[in-house]
C-alpha cells in the first residue's frame, strides 16, 4: 500500500465486498431478509470490524495492510486456507437453509450467550493485534520480527487462533442454527493444523522461538493443548 488512503479505499472495498457476499450466502438461502439472526449476526460483525479498521487505519496502518493482504507460499497451508473457505461457506449456507426448513429450535439464551462470546473475542482479536505488530495473515517470519512474549502472548504460544476458535464457533449459535454450529466444529482441527506448520517455520527462522516454546508451553488452550 502506497499510502493511507489508498489503504483506506482498500479497505472500504473488501469490507464492502465482504458484507455484501456474507449477505448474499446468508438471505439467499433462508428465501427472505425477514431473517432476524442474519441481520443480528451481520451488525455484531462487521460495526466491530469497521471500528477496529478505523482503528488500524488511523494508529497502525502497516499492520491493517498485512491484515487486508493473504497469499500463503506453502502448500500445506494453502490446504488448511481452502478448507477454511468452503468451511465458512458451508456454514452461511447451512444457516440461512436451516432458517428456511426450520431444523433448528436454539433457545434464546444460548443465541445471547453467543453473542457475547463473539463481542467479548473479537475484542481480544484486537489486544492481540495491538500486542504483536507483525501479525500476518500468511504464514512468515518478517524482517527485524522478535519474538512476543508478553500480554496474551504470555499465557499461549498462538492466542490469535485461540480468540478466533471462540469467535468462529460462536457465529453459528449468533445465526440461531445447530446445522451451520456442527460445519464449525472442525475449525479447531484445521487450526492444529496450522499452528503445526506456523511452528516449525518459526522455530527454524526466528531467533528466540525455540527459547519462548520453552516459557510458554500450551498453544492455545492453558492445560489442553
Amino acid at each position: 500500500m502506497k499510502n493511507r488512503l489508498q489503504l483506506m479505499l482498500y479497505g472500504i472495498f473488501k469490507y464492502s465486498a465482504g458484507a455484501v457476499l456474507i449477505g448474499l450466502m446468508l438471505f439467499l438461502p433462508a428465501g427472505t431478509l425477514n431473517y432476524a439472526g442474519g441481520w443480528r449476526f451481520l451488525f455484531l460483525l462487521f460495526v466491530p470490524m469497521l471500528v477496529l479498521g478505523i482503528v488500524l487505519l488511523l494508529k497502525a496502518p502497516e499492520l491493517l495492510a498485512k491484515r487486508l493482504q493473504h497469499g500463503e507460499s506453502q502448500d500445506e497451508q494453502k490446504k488448511v486456507i481452502g478448507l477454511n473457505a468452503l468451511q465458512f461457506i458451508a456454514m452461511f449456507i447451512m444457516a440461512g437453509l436451516d432458517y428456511r426448513f426450520g431444523w433448528s429450535e436454539m433457545p434464546e439464551w444460548v443465541v445471547w450467550l453467543a453473542s457475547g462470546i463473539l463481542l467479548v473475542n473479537y475484542g481480544l482479536y484486537g489486544e492481540v493485534m495491538r500486542e504483536n505488530t507483525w501479525l500476518s495473515r500468511t504464514v512468515e517470519v518478517q524482517k527485524g520480527q522478535q519474538v512476543v512474549d508478553t500480554g496474551l502472548y504470555g499465557i499461549v504460544r498462538h492466542p490469535m487462533y485461540a480468540v478466533t476458535v471462540w469467535l468462529f464457533l460462536s457465529m453459528p449459535l449468533v445465526l440461531g442454527s445447530w446445522a451451520a454450529f456442527a460445519v464449525m466444529l472442525p475449525y479447531p482441527v484445521l487450526m492444529a493444523m496450522r499452528i503445526r506448520g506456523e511452528e516449525a517455520l518459526l522455530e527454524a527462522e526466528l531467533e528466540g522461538y525455540a527459547d519462548y516454546k520453552e516459557k510458554v508451553h500450551w498453544r492455545m488452550f492453558p492445560f489442553i493443548w
